[in-house]
């Protein structure tokens, strides 16, 4: 599966848990309520993960077109 599509998959996963966080806190406080909105939260952490991963990945692909673009061959150490 390409980049791309990787992020908007993570960025609907992203979307479903803010709506589970919403229907969560709608609810009174309760044990039950709790445990969904600690899994919404989980869900929408690990969404957001997998974006900044595949935002960094697209960005390091871009990085390596415009480096066979301009003819270079090697990077230099960002240490």
């Amino acid at each position: 599966m390409t980049v791309p599509r990787h992020l908007e998959e993570a960025a609907a996963r992203l979307q479903e848990a803010e709506a589970q966080i919403a229907r969560a806190r709608a609810h009174p406080d309760g044990v039950e309520n709790q445990r969904a909105w600690l899994e919404a939260l989980t869900l929408y952490c690990k969404a957001l993960a997998d974006i900044q991963t595949y935002n960094n990945e697209s960005i390091h692909e871009k990085l390596h077109e415009l480096a066979g673009a301009t003819g270079l061959k090697k990077f230099r150490s960002s240490s």
